[in-house]
């Protein structure tokens, strides 16, 4: 079952919490303050009954008005109090004009002498609540005795008596209760208002910190409606809110820039894409037609087709296999399938691939050793690519050298050498120097190679070696010596 506050708005939410939270800490504030209240005008009540209950005059002539009750004198007790005898076999003689106070276990054992006294609440016989201070004053008991019906002797002196009787002062529980109603209904009255109060004051205040919240709802909705990603939310201060919109900000950024760039990728293959296959075509049909009509090409052009379609198809694979490579997912260093990898030994075996590739060329080489974190596959494509670019650009005879000291890796030619303004171009996707359109590459190549060096942590550059050729410059962290290589799971 669905939680009912779950489907209150999160304005409605806040104020409702608010509200309970201060509801919460008035209502103990308010039991608190009523229990101390109530605690202090007890105690104030006791310690009254205690003062009256000093003073002998009272009882003493309660006690002679008890044991002669037709004196037709009756000793009236100071108002507001009620001062009763209880005997030890349970009798009670009260004061004249107040009504009889229920006794208790606790009066009688102050009566019988097996307690001091005792303090407790009652009721009388008009259904007032009474507290009553109960107990057994030294020098009445002869008068105790006598109100029993015993005889005692007149020469008798009271203190060789025990005592038979007890003597209960109480007062009305009025002088508590009423200031307590009076407190408890004006508490109930604050209370009521502080969270009322707290619930308005909880709404309007979180409906001013959630107008950015609501801001960034509407623009999510209408990023989801529209598909625009341009929208973005105005950012301020520094607080969590703030935060907040400028992490959607910066995602709606990002998820643009990811989306111009998949679709530049894609206009791009497409242009790519389109030169061999139209040239395939073309090819193709004039071999078709050949065939169909009957008119046989002469072998020579007919081998030209050949090697041509051919070639074309070459190089389709290995456009595919470049944007194969360049849509893998990014990897970073540190994660768990990257390797450690020896970057001289990927560098040589790099060149071996390279090195038929330029006959007409010198290769030479300096490999010092160089190990790094990083996936051996992507690393060595990223060096053939380079090797391939140094090649294609190299004249007949000129000299190729690769270069590996203290985790600088160099590749060096002889070609013509990049312009200046076209330097900052180099790693882009499917770009290609207007003077290398009439070479075969997808433009890809240097893509390929900045993706993995970054993914191994390092960096790529291109500048110009001097008067003459192109250097590319791979820096990559890594280590002289072999770390050791982690233990198996389980070992």
């Amino acid at each position: 079952m669905k939680n009912p506050f779950r489907r209150l708005t999160l304005r409605l939410r806040l104020g409702l919490s608010a509200a309970v939270a201060v509801a919460v800490a008035v209502s103990a504030v308010a039991v608190a303050s009523w229990l101390i209240t109530r605690q202090q005008l007890t105690g104030q009540l006791d310690s009254n009954l205690r003062n009256v209950q000093a003073a002998p005059r009272f009882v003493g002539q309660l006690l002679k008005e008890c044991a002669r009750p037709d004196s037709g004198q009756r000793f009236a007790a100071p108002s507001p109090y009620v001062v009763q005898v209880v005997t030890a076999d349970g009798r009670v003689c009260v004061d004249a004009g107040s009504k009889k106070i229920a006794i208790d276990a606790s009066d009688l054992a102050v009566a019988r002498g097996t307690l001091e006294s005792a303090m407790h609440n009652a009721v009388s016989e008009d259904g007032r609540r009474m507290r009553v201070l109960t107990t057994a004053p030294p020098g009445l008991t002869g008068l105790c005795e006598v109100f029993m019906g015993m005889r005692v002797p007149a020469t008798a002196p009271p203190e060789d008596l025990t005592g038979l009787c007890a003597v209960s002062v109480a007062q009305s529980l009025d002088v508590v209760d009423e200031p307590l109603d009076t407190l408890a209904l004006f508490l109930l009255g604050f209370a009521g208002v502080g969270v009322v109060a707290a619930a308005a004051a909880g709404i309007g205040i979180s409906r001013a910190f959630l107008r950015p919240v609501k801001h960034l709802t509407d623009a999510a909705e209408h990023i989801a409606r529209t598909h625009d990603l341009t929208v973005r939310i105005p950012v301020e201060g520094d607080d969590e809110v703030a935060r907040l919109s400028k992490s959607f900000n910066d995602m709606t950024e990002a998820l643009a820039t990811s989306r111009d760039s998949q679709q530049q990728l894609i206009a791009d293959a497409g242009h790519e894409l389109r030169t061999p296959l139209t040239s395939l075509r073309a090819n193709t049909q004039l071999l078709i037609r050949s065939r169909t009509t009957g008119r046989k090409l002469p072998e020579d052009a007919e081998d030209d087709l050949l090697r041509s379609v051919e070639s074309q198809v070459g190089e389709l694979a290995s456009l595919i296999a470049d944007l194969q490579e360049l849509s893998r997912p990014d990897v970073r260093p540190g994660e768990s399938f990257l390797h450690v990898v020896a970057l001289h030994e990927v560098a040589g075996r790099a060149l071996e691939r390279v090195r038929p590739r330029g006959s007409r060329l010198e290769f030479s080489s300096e490999l010092e050793e160089w190990y790094v974190l990083s996936e051996s596959s992507a690393l060595e494509r990223a060096v053939v690519n380079l090797l391939d670019n140094a090649v294609k650009f190299s004249p007949a005879g000129g000299t190729v050298s690769l270069r590996l000291s203290d985790g600088r890796l160099s590749v060096r030619d002889q070609g013509q050498g990049i312009p200046a303004n076209e330097l900052p171009h180099v790693f882009d996707r499917f770009w290609r120097s207007p003077s290398a359109r009439s070479l075969p590459g997808s433009g890809l190549g240097l893509a390929i190679v900045a993706k993995a060096v970054q993914q191994a942590g390092g960096t790529v550059t291109l500048r110009p070696a001097g008067v003459r050729g192109t250097e590319a410059v791979v820096r990559i962290p890594g280590t002289r010596t072999a770390p050791p290589e982690p233990a198996p799971v389980g070992a």
